[in-house]
């Protein structure tokens, strides 16, 4: 079934000041507008990475304020999920593609809802070979695993690399990563890059030809059955099971002098992997990097947005590593993003469409015509 949709794309400055990441980059408006598309920006958009306004009207978009950008928008583009505020100025039955969080932030659903809004959640779109240019979840994990081994090494008092000098040889730094998924297999790649000596782990032993691959270590941890779902990732350790593996897993936290942990469980909170304990057997002068501190962390004692020293050991728990690297980020994220509108395309009707019966849109769909449309997220909201 198809349902008429939009023509007019419209993108405005996030309101997080933190965020240096940045939703459309003029290619991606060029990509857009050569669908026939119209694309209009708030003044200043790309500020943050030295995109000028008139660089993006070269790229066809058009300029114009905030307010009379959403005014028009028959579909918002966003990267952090809209303010209550800009979904108010949104037209009823406008659509907005963004990350949404929708497992933690329940009023912006219930306000997607209400409004009658048609919301594609890009945390939702599926893992198929066929939607992986779509896929900005994996797109911005691989930079923030390139982005944690950077921030390691920066932060630590040793080098990475083996060095033999006429002083005596420098032994190689020793990484362990926590998790094997985009993010891991991209800090494994960067940290062998360096010279590091890394072993890895992750509880789905298919994993390990992946790691071995690359040049790393896949340590045996024995914590009974595991696998992973459907959509590929790691499915959640049982009490008994996690006890089992932060008993195993202490020794080569000991033996790290850089540990990174990438483990999250979809619409759930991350699963604590290293505990105080864990954390004092390490040596002083260590470092560990937390890449799931935005949704309470592997790590305890982890604080998102700061660097945390206990015994010696600094935590470093950067809410959003990928905008460490705006530009780089910002050009996959607004790529995922064209790349799911040109899949909505309609070339004879020179619109949008939605069509509910394809998978891609199934998938995505959060919220249309006043309905939660994901069975989970709808669950976890009448639940609460």
């Amino acid at each position: 079934m198809y349902n008429a949709f939009m023509q007019h794309i419209v993108a405005v400055r996030e309101t997080d000041e933190k965020e240096t990441r940045i939703a459309l980059t003029p290619a991606a408006c060029a990509k857009l507008t050569k669908l026939g598309a119209t694309v209009t920006l708030e003044q200043g958009f790309g500020d943050s990475l030295h995109y000028s306004d008139d660089t993006y009207r070269e790229a066809g978009a058009n300029v114009t304020s905030r307010d009379d950008a959403l005014a028009s928008a028959d579909m918002l583009v966003s990267l952090r999920p809209p303010t209550a505020d800009t979904l108010e100025k949104l037209k009823e039955g406008a659509g907005v593609v963004s990350f949404l969080d929708p497992f933690r932030e329940h009023d912006l659903v219930k306000q997607l809802a209400s409004k009658k809004l048609s919301a594609f959640a890009m945390e939702l779109i599926p893992r198929s070979t066929y939607a992986q240019k779509m896929d900005a979840l994996s797109s911005q994990a691989s930079l923030a695993g390139y982005t944690a081994v950077i921030a390691a090494a920066d932060k630590i008092n040793k080098a990475l690399p083996m060095m033999s000098t006429p002083a005596g040889t420098i032994a190689p730094a020793r990484v362990f990563v926590i998790g094997v998924g985009v993010a891991g297999l991209q800090a494994i790649a960067t940290a062998k890059r360096l010279g590091a000596r890394v072993e890895a782990y992750d509880t789905r032993p298919s994993v390990a030809e992946q790691v071995a691959s690359l040049g790393a270590k896949f340590a045996t941890i024995d914590v009974g059955e595991t696998g992973e779902t459907s959509q590929g990732y790691a499915k959640a350790l049982t009490e008994e099971q996690l006890a089992k593996q932060r008993e195993q897993m202490a020794k080569y936290c000991a033996n790290a002098d850089i540990i990174v942990t990438t483990a999250q469980v979809f619409g759930r909170s991350a699963p604590r992997i290293v505990t105080a304990d864990m954390v004092a057997g390490m040596k002083a002068g260590s470092v560990i990097v937390d890449l799931a501190a935005s949704t309470g962390g592997n790590v305890e004692g982890t604080r998102a947005d700061e660097d945390v020293l206990i015994d010696g050991v600094t935590i470093i728990g950067l809410a959003n590593f990928p905008g460490k690297v705006a530009k780089d980020a910002s050009q996959m994220y607004a790529s995922n993003v064209a790349n799911l509108l040109e899949h909505l395309w309609d070339k004879d009707a020179g619109a949008l469409h939605l069509d509910l019966e394809d998978a891609i849109t199934q998938s995505a769909l959060l919220t249309h015509e006043s309905t939660i449309r994901d069975e989970r997220v709808r669950a976890a909201i009448e639940g609460s």
